[in-house]
């Protein structure tokens, strides 16, 4: 799950902060969003995309993608329906990405994440 939510989340942001900031931070404004929030949703999905990939702060960067998919969903995908068009996509697949992340929430980023390494749990001898 983790390794799937960080990869869409990295590429989704990367093409956002790389490849067109300012087109997006338009686009954001003319949904009657405040511009600032699209440079706030770039970063979110690129850097939380990334901490996602490693599992570090693993719950913290889950709960901001969950939130930032969920304002996507609401702002810019619900219109269209479920499935959408093609030239018009649906919110199926923020949806998913969605709920990705909120498992993620509750769950954590897992064994191999650096957060469980970091606590002491990443499978050397234990301690007594």
């Amino acid at each position: 799950m983790r390794l799937a939510l960080g990869a869409i989340m990295v590429t989704h942001g990367y093409h956002k902060v790389f490849g067109g900031l300012h087109h997006f931070a338009s686009m954001v404004g003319g949904m009657g969003l405040p511009r600032w929030l699209a440079y706030v949703s770039a970063f979110t999905e690129l850097l939380g995309g990334l901490l996602i990939l490693v599992g570090f702060f693993t719950r913290a960067a889950a709960f901001a993608i969950c939130v930032n998919l969920a304002v996507a969903i609401w702002k810019v995908h619900l219109h269209n329906g479920l499935l959408g068009s093609t030239d018009r996509p649906g919110y199926e697949f923020p949806l998913a990405a969605a709920t990705l992340a909120f498992a993620l929430i509750f769950f954590g980023g897992g064994a191999i994440a650096l957060d469980h390494v970091l606590r002491g749990g990443g499978g050397g001898a234990s301690k007594r």
